[in-house]
């Protein structure tokens, strides 16, 4: 064989070899090399593709070293037989599919999705001391399974924590500690009968929608405006579980009203198995006012589950979240559940645990809220200067909702926005129930973006709207 028909794409992230080689593997996998073939000699494919002779150099040996090809002495490099191969990717063999080098998706400059958070103000020393403490030789137990429900000494400090800032009360045998909501969600729907029918706004935070849909459950989308869930649609609804964000909804930022709070719980206890999920999942950082206290902290029917997390407090890479159960519902947690091992890290667990009890996770949430509170207030200024958009939720949380008046629809500002590398999130990716919006919403989410470039990026994606500016 004397020739390829290999594209190499030389503005591409992936080096050249590589791509040659990703080529001539596919080809090998979906037959279109054969056994015995003879592959060109490298200077013969270096003139064909323009490439050095060292390039194809290396993308062959890669390919022997992993048992693809063959050198054969002053022959060359033959395809070996496929019963040989060491490995193949049987997905590539599909009948049309095609095989060769693709272009990764184009990196956006500014990401404003609503999860983001800043990591330039990480205390990366002082937690690398933490973690360090915990993997010396004398921690030597932190490298076995420990406590089903979490570290005990960490579930004493999630308590104390959740009780000064957001009025839970709760012991630590009431907290199961899990890698994220999502791991949590999976153990409690376990907890409740199979008919259970579940209830979850809209728009909102999907995440529970799609683990029970997933595992077959019938589950409710309810409608929001602007105080929060609707009750009368709760309560014409035959829903046993209702799952909200009370404190910061998702997306809108609006916090329930205390009369819809005290007829929520008046609902929950209707009934012995009726329960509120209550996310409270970034209710740190508010703006104006004090602090909103948790629907748990008025609940005195033992109805409301509490869920919370440290991805947006602290790290979303630490997987730590928790959750708070009704005392009812621990003795079930333990019959049902016992066999279940935390999920998290006994080492990041431990290296919390130290990191709030010495007080510096208290210091690094005053520290953020700050740094919070400046790019929100960036964020307002900036849009001082576009009378096309109207803000909601700007008082708490790290996004807003923008409602643009422009004359776009919701695609259209999704790809305006992608052609200059911006990437957006509209709030349909959050809605289940069509909505008759006469303007689409964005949510756009400003913590992740570097407090210096935070203004021109604002600016830069509503150039790409075609705003101008007015003074």
């Amino acid at each position: 064989m004397d020739y390829l028909a290999c594209e190499l794409l030389r503005d591409s992230d992936v080096p050249l070899y590589e791509q040659l080689y990703d080529y001539i593997k596919g080809e090998i996998t979906v037959g279109r090399l054969l056994e015995g073939d003879k592959l060109p000699s490298k200077r013969k494919l270096a003139t064909l593709l323009k490439i050095s002779q060292n390039t194809i150099q290396t993308a062959y040996e890669q390919l022997e070293a992993e048992g693809y090809i063959e050198v054969q002495a002053r022959r060359g490099y033959f395809i070996l037989p496929l019963t040989d191969l060491e490995y193949i990717e049987s997905k590539m063999k599909n009948e049309g599919s095609t095989v060769g080098v693709y272009p990764k998706e184009q990196t956006a400059i500014y990401d404003f999705h609503p999860s983001q958070i800043d990591t330039v103000h990480f205390p990366y020393d002082k937690w690398r001391k933490y973690v360090k403490q915990h993997i010396e030789p004398v921690h030597q137990s932190s490298l076995l399974l420990g406590e089903n429900q979490g570290e005990l000494d960490l579930r004493q400090e999630i308590a104390q924590y959740l009780y000064h800032s957001r009025g839970v009360t709760c012991k630590p045998e009431q907290i199961v500690i899990g890698a994220g909501v999502e791991v949590l969600l999976q153990q409690l729907i376990f907890l409740f009968d199979k008919n259970t029918v579940y209830g979850v706004e809209d728009p909102g935070y999907h995440l529970m929608m799609k683990i029970l849909h997933n595992y077959g459950y019938e589950v409710y989308p309810l409608l929001v405006d602007r105080q929060g869930v609707d009750i009368h649609a709760i309560k014409k609804s035959p829903i046993d579980i209702l799952y909200t964000t009370p404190s910061h909804h998702f997306p809108y930022g609006t916090v329930l009203p205390i009369q819809r709070r005290q007829q929520l719980l008046n609902w929950a206890a209707e009934k012995d198995d009726r329960y509120i999920i209550e996310d409270d999942y970034d209710s740190e950082f508010r703006y104006n006012g004090k602090t909103i206290p948790s629907l748990q902290s008025m609940d005195r029917g033992e109805k409301v589950i509490y869920l919370g997390s440290f991805s947006k407090s602290f790290i979303p890479s630490l997987r730590i979240s928790y959750m708070v159960l009704p005392k009812p519902l621990v003795k079930s947690y333990k019959e049902k559940l016992s066999f279940y091992h935390c999920t998290v890290s006994r080492i990041d667990q431990n290296a919390l645990s130290g990191f709030m009890k010495d007080g510096e996770f208290e210091k690094h949430l005053n520290r953020m809220k700050k740094v919070y509170r400046r790019k929100v207030e960036i964020v307002l200024n900036v849009l001082k200067s576009f009378p096309q958009l109207e803000v909601m939720g700007e008082s708490s949380g790290l996004h807003v909702v923008l409602i643009v008046k422009n004359g776009m629809n919701e695609s259209e500002l999704v790809a305006r926005a992608k052609r200059e590398r911006l990437k957006i999130y509209p709030l349909s990716n959050y809605s289940i129930i069509r909505r008759d919006d006469k303007e689409p919403q964005i949510i756009l989410g400003f913590a992740g973006i570097i407090e210096e470039q935070l203004e021109h990026s604002l600016k830069a994606l509503f150039k790409a709207w075609g705003m101008d500016e007015i003074d």
